[in-house]
């Protein structure tokens, strides 16, 4: 029905939830509800992480014996108590929100900073750990990151949080596939073993790429070959062990790697793969929500919206004297757009997840590559990371090779024309979602009136945040962003924000735009 997550609304990336998310939940609420369930979350060592505790079922395990079931009290209701370890929840949120319908085997790959492991899921949803493949992959593949990078600790235990998404990133740009002598002996520092830091390294300080910088070419290369040798390690396990032709669903984190979802579809080795757009760990309380639903209902399945969050709060005021602002018109910020303005987009409930796709996004003309640059300098990141394409679902074959729905941005696919460069990486991919008339329909009308102009469906797409926090929710950090990150305007419910002093709005309006309200 809704998701509320400890980090949206401006507040830091991966918070913990707060006793005001409670609140927010309880203002959800229409009743007393039947269950409350708590996932299985603690430290590596402490005693509660391998055995869980009489209030929570643990990080490991996936058999139903390992849930807690208890009676309780809330709000002087009686209110059952649930807890499913956090691997159980990764599992029990993919399945549950896949297309597949109950009954149906198939496998499971969780793969996140801790797990990496394949599992079987049997008719009557009983889920038998297979095998741990390589334990703590999210982990490895962000370490790496840091071995580049002078101002991350050797001496630290885990990478930083973000580390991971930014090697996805800079990882599409390798030109080789072949390491050199010394980085075959970094392969087997990192991959073969336990988990270990950076500092554990015998030869750290001759170690190929310390230190050498993010913009370091043959660091780049080396990203791309840790890459696929960590996928590797996962497809050489898949095709040893598990039977042709079954359905696959995949949870945790690295299931946010869009290369490695499209290297698992080009196997061939599953029926159909399914991703959830909440694949890290906040698709781990809908899964612990649904693991309790199964034992409550024996239904494991559930109904779901990708825009279930909390809908944008608009009752504050900003000062309109630094506004032309306009009654929204999809024409005419089509029209903005495709003269080079870049604009804020906040529409109806944000997005589950960690991906705007649409409803708390940043929003420009997919053409040229200085667009592409500009957004990344509002956003305060790294030139190296790529912008989305948006794309109108029957444009998505014409222009990326897409035959198929790809709703929630899990996918690359390869751009087939030059004209689209602010949503092309560097090696010709973009991270794809397509939309339609139900998925969205606020975007899409937008996306029609874009290509009415232009003759394309498409355009860039980026989140609307804060860098270092979750989506902007409000519009008193609306307003603020729009001034200190230098967008154009923004638009929302409605209405269209078009800043007096952006230089680019000057320019357009004085050629275009008569009579502003």
């Amino acid at each position: 029905m809704f998701s509320i997550e400890a980090e949206k609304d401006s507040n830091y990336r991966y918070s913990y939830v707060s006793i005001a998310n409670v609140l927010d939940v309880m203002g959800e609420l229409d009743a007393v509800p039947d269950v409350i369930c708590m996932g299985g979350w603690w430290l590596r060592d402490h005693h509660e992480y391998l055995h869980g505790s009489h209030r929570n079922a643990g990080y490991r395990g996936v058999s139903r014996s390992g849930t807690i079931f208890d009676k309780g009290r809330f709000l002087r209701g009686k209110v059952d108590y649930f807890s499913s370890s956090h691997e159980r929840s990764h599992v029990l949120c993919a399945f549950g929100m896949s297309p597949l319908p109950k009954g149906t085997s198939c496998y499971a790959l969780v793969w996140e900073g801790e797990i990496g492991a394949f599992y079987e899921i049997d008719a009557e949803l009983n889920i038998t750990l297979i095998s741990d493949v390589l334990a703590q992959p999210g982990n490895r593949y962000g370490l790496l990151y840091g071995l580049a990078d002078p101002s991350f600790p050797k001496d630290g235990p885990y990478p930083r949080a973000s580390d991971a998404g930014k090697l996805m990133a800079l990882a599409s740009f390798s030109k080789r596939d072949v390491p050199t002598r010394k980085e075959k002996e970094l392969l087997g520092f990192l991959l073969d073993g336990p988990y270990r830091k950076l500092s554990d390294y015998d030869d750290l300080s001759q170690a190929p790429h310390l230190n050498a910088g993010l913009e370091d070419a043959e660091f780049r290369n080396f990203a791309g070959i840790f890459s696929d040798a960590i996928f590797d390690v996962f497809h050489r396990f898949a095709e040893a062990n598990l039977k042709r032709g079954m359905p696959l669903v995949i949870s945790g984190g690295c299931g946010l790697n869009c290369d490695w979802n499209s290297k698992w579809r080009e196997t061939g080795l599953f029926s159909e793969i399914f991703v959830p757009p909440v694949a890290n760990d906040s698709g781990s309380a809908i899964g612990t929500a649904i693991d309790a639903q199964f034992r409550l209902t024996a239904n494991p399945k559930i109904e779901w919206n990708v825009y279930s969050g909390v809908g944008f709060q608009s009752q504050s005021t900003v000062d309109n004297s630094k506004y032309d602002v306009f009654e929204k018109d999809d024409g005419m910020i089509a029209d903005m757009l495709a003269g080079g303005l870049i604009l804020g987009w906040a529409h109806g409930r944000y997005e589950i997840g960690p991906r705007a796709l649409g409803n708390r996004s940043i929003l420009a003309a997919p053409f040229e590559e200085r667009t592409r640059v500009r957004l990344n300098e509002i956003k305060h990141r790294e030139q190296f990371r790529p912008i989305a394409p948006v794309c109108l679902r029957d444009e998505a074959e014409k222009w990326f090779g897409c035959d198929r729905d790809s709703p929630h941005m899990l996918y690359t696919y390869r751009a087939k024309t030059d004209a689209l460069s602010a949503v092309t990486h560097v090696n010709g991919t973009a991270r794809l979602q397509t939309v339609t008339a139900s998925s969205n329909p606020a975007l899409h009308d937008l996306l029609v009136a874009f290509r009415s102009r232009t003759g394309y469906g498409v355009l860039c797409n980026t989140s609307l945040n804060f860098n270092g926090k979750g989506f902007i929710n409000n519009l008193t950090d609306l307003d603020a962003y729009a001034t200190e990150h230098s967008l154009d305007g923004f638009v929302i419910e409605g209405r269209a924000y078009l800043r007096k002093d952006s230089k680019t709005y000057q320019a357009y309006a004085s050629s275009t735009l008569r009579n502003p309200d």
